[in-house]
């Protein structure tokens, strides 16, 4: 189900990459149809007939709301069509929530229960319908998908890769947390499958991404002989979010750039 779609213009913005002017998308939201529910989806694209890429960014903890959103046209104005799924739909009707208000408070007791209503194996299985919705659309350019995921997003984006290789081509997670633990659907038990490209973005000091867990990580992607790339950014966890406190623009700017050229080589090369 596609609904009708309204059209903005973006002055100055940038792409992941490079600058532009006046950038025209459109921007529509639909309902797609998973195991569970009905889940509402952004899907953002720049104006015209395109095909273009398909990109699917997997939100933090923080939900659907507008800085999210705007994440996603920057994404599309590098030439992609961006899906941004709200994977709390289980939950039912909420915020929009604003984070530094959030913060202020036990942000545990008001993000947990949205949470919880989801999870790297729920994530999964609402990438199936996501990808059959894609697969529907003459505006999108081959089968090749790329993923990225901020925060709790970013191991969801890491175990969608995973769970579809023959799909992904690149993967990238910003300041994702537990991305290799003890849990049996731990995103790291999923590199021998990996046929992604995958760039990981850590943050300084992150208790949910310690150096071990890192290790473990990059321990089984190189056993894996996955193609990825690993940086810690001198940053704290949340720093690409710019409705977060702890937003650092420079560290954000180096990260599009990042985004921007591993989709470029990943997905444009595979048309």
């Amino acid at each position: 189900m596609r609904s009708t779609a309204w059209r903005f213009s973006e002055g100055g913005r940038r792409t992941c990459g490079r600058p532009v002017e006046e950038p025209s998308m459109v921007n529509e939201h639909v309902a797609i149809r998973t195991e569970d529910g009905v889940c509402g989806t952004h899907v953002v694209a720049p104006d015209g007939a395109g095909p273009w890429p398909a990109v699917i960014l997997y939100m933090d903890a923080g939900g659907i709301r507008p800085a999210l959103v705007d994440m996603a046209r920057r994404l599309a104005t590098g030439g992609y069509l961006v899906l941004l799924p709200d994977l709390f739909y289980r939950y039912g009707p909420y915020g929009p929530f604003v984070p530094a208000d959030v913060f202020k408070g036990d942000f545990r007791a008001i993000l947990g229960p949205l949470m919880a209503t989801t999870d790297n194996l729920k994530a999964a299985t609402d990438t199936a319908a996501l990808l059959a919705y894609l697969d529907t659309r003459d505006d999108v350019a081959g089968r090749a998908v790329g993923a990225v995921g901020f925060c709790m997003g970013g191991r969801m984006a890491i175990t969608a890769a995973g769970t579809y290789p023959d799909r992904f081509a690149a993967v990238a997670s910003f300041h994702g947390g537990n991305l290799a633990t003890e849990e049996p659907a731990s995103p790291h038990r999923l590199a021998p499958t990996l046929r992604a490209e995958v760039y990981i973005a850590a943050a300084e000091n992150d208790g949910s991404y310690p150096s071990a867990m890192a290790e473990r990580l990059e321990t089984a992607l190189s056993r894996a002989s996955v193609r990825y790339a690993a940086e810690t950014y001198p940053a704290a966890h949340g720093w690409m979010m710019p409705d977060f406190p702890v937003h650092d623009r420079a560290g954000a700017e180096r990260g599009w750039a990042a985004i921007g050229a591993l989709f470029d080589r990943a997905l444009r090369s595979t048309g």
